[in-house]
């Protein structure tokens, strides 16, 4: 028994460990904190700015969702690891920091190989391998860092965030686009579950706001070429017209709820379910009658034990381009039966941008809080509906009052890889 409740309470009807949040930290476009990313995304503001950190005179888009201003050094890193760290390695860290912090996580007094670090970015370190490059071309190959690889290479977040913490056991950086941050907390839910593991760190990191990375995605047709901040990221609207580039990073602690109740700590939502899937369908496109995204939504609902008819709302991939949208409507329609009407629908895209690597993580927290506090966010930027988006998009104010057994966060990738996971209130029981 733990404070009165039976160990029975601790499993799940088929017997593995029930998996909890204790902890969240955040960086993005809001600022630095878990509070600055819900308090904008609660109030529908829009974070998407013009593109402070390159000259964009020869780019068809001029805006982006930065993190305005940040140092590191103001956010409990060293000077030496400012300087020898990307910007998606700091960011991942002062995420992290947050996150441990409110989870009132003591690895001193934890088994380190029972603590597993699950943390992953889309593109990694592209700030430096730009700057390689041209280190490269224009004072030769002698003139590289040494430096170069250990700072550029993706796995170097998950890496530092084990050493800094002092965490032994599972070490991964799944890469999925997209999908990424999602991915990395659906695996450390799984390795929580089955045993592997008491307590993860897990989540996304990102720092695509860069020359290289706006050109590309723009000459692919993928980005908002707006000017106007308030029009440029259009989730689910008959505006929409592309993407806008956000970047950050969020962190999720989680472990068994087992291990929550022993510590003492505070427990803000549950992970109830996880679903992966594949389009096996186009580099880029998704699958247009988005049954793989349907089936990735129904496994997260079903591992639950919940229904569609329990779905409280869902927090979308919701990315503002025309093909995402559609499909994930469609698929969304096709869960509920071919009617989608009752579930709110919310995508933090308008507020924050697409972080990419960074989004599933910023998504996840928001999505807990929202079961957490009973609210769900609207969606900024959002004013006409389109017919070939038939759900019920939240605008204008949250939604608040309303209790939900469960509620969902989306996450698709390039490459067609689908992710979602289920989020419900935590009840001792």
């Amino acid at each position: 028994m733990i404070e009165g409740i039976d160990k029975s309470a601790l499993r799940r009807a088929d017997g593995t460990r029930r998996v909890v949040i204790t902890g969240t930290g955040a960086v993005s476009a809001a600022g630095v904190g878990t509070a600055a990313l819900w308090d904008a995304v609660s109030a529908g503001r829009t974070c998407i700015a013009p593109i402070s950190s390159f000259d964009t005179e020869g780019y068809e888009v001029s805006l982006a969702a930065e993190v305005r201003g940040f140092d590191a050094t103001e956010h409990g890193l060293s000077k030496k690891e400012a300087r020898r760290l990307d910007r998606f390695v700091q960011y991942a860290m002062v995420a992290c920091d947050e996150a441990m912090a409110q989870a009132g996580l003591d690895m001193a007094a934890e088994d380190p190989y029972r603590a597993a670090v699950s943390f992953g970015t889309g593109i990694g370190g592209i700030d430096e391998l730009e700057r390689g490059y041209e280190t490269l071309f224009d004072k030769g190959p002698k003139r590289v860092s040494p430096l170069f690889i250990p700072t550029m290479i993706g796995n170097i977040a998950a890496g530092s965030l084990a050493i800094r913490y002092g965490m032994k056991g599972s070490c991964l950086d799944i890469v999925t686009a997209c999908a990424t941050g999602t991915n990395c907390i659906g695996h450390a839910v799984r390795d929580i579950r089955h045993g592997y593991a008491d307590i993860a760190l897990a989540g996304g990191t990102e720092e695509a706001v860069s020359p290289i990375c706006i050109a590309g995605f723009s000459n692919l047709g993928a980005l908002s070429k707006s000017s106007d901040p308030r029009a440029a990221s259009l989730p689910f609207d008959a505006r929409r017209a592309g993407f806008v580039a956000g970047e950050g990073a969020g962190a999720l602690v989680i472990e068994s709820l087992e291990h929550a109740l022993e510590r003492g700590a505070t427990v803000i939502a549950e992970i109830t379910g996880y679903g992966c899937t594949g389009d096996a369908y186009h580099m880029t496109a998704p699958d247009p009658e988005g049954k793989a995204i349907e089936r990735a939504m129904r496994m997260a609902l079903e591992e639950g034990g919940f229904s569609p008819d329990d779905l409280g709302h869902l927090n979308a991939h919701g990315t503002g381009t025309l093909a995402n949208d559609s499909t994930e409507a469609r698929a969304l329609v096709s869960l509920c039966g071919g009617d989608a009407s009752s579930v709110p629908v919310t995508s933090i895209k308008g507020t924050v941008g697409h972080a990419l690597g960074a989004a599933g993580a910023l998504e996840a927290i928001v999505c807990a809080l929202s079961v957490a506090s009973d609210t769900v966010p609207p969606t900024a930027g959002y004013a006409q509906p389109d017919p070939e988006c038939p759900v019920s998009v939240v605008a204008g104010s949250a939604i608040r009052g309303v209790r939900q057994k469960v509620a969902l966060s989306n996450s698709l990738g390039f490459g067609g890889h689908n992710a979602c996971l289920a989020f419900s209130p935590y009840e001792a029981r």
